[in-house]
């Protein structure tokens, strides 16, 4: 998977509070990468196949470029490998 473009990416901006949960619905291997907000949950969609974590990181940098923060930010904290998925953004709050 290629860096993901913002200018295709909801702006989840908000969800940059240190220490922010965020669940994740994920649907691995999709026809393209997106991310959706319906229904208040979280759906991303990678074209990468869900192996040795791959669909993994794929998500979490989709994920990252949405709310304009660093991969790094991110911890995968359940749902290895299973299709919901909790994150925790690790980073400093944004003002």
């Amino acid at each position: 998977m290629g860096k993901p473009k913002s200018k295709n990416l909801p702006d989840l901006t908000y969800l940059a509070q240190a220490g922010a949960e965020i669940a994740v619905h994920v649907t691995a291997p999709a026809a393209r990468n997106s991310v959706l907000v319906r229904d208040g949950q979280l759906r991303i969609s990678v074209t990468v196949v869900p192996e040795n974590g791959k669909a993994n990181d794929a998500v979490q940098r989709l994920l990252s470029t949405a709310m304009g923060v660093a991969p790094s930010q991110l911890q995968l904290t359940r749902g290895q490998t299973a299709r919901e998925k909790l994150f925790v953004y690790l980073g400093s709050s944004r003002s």
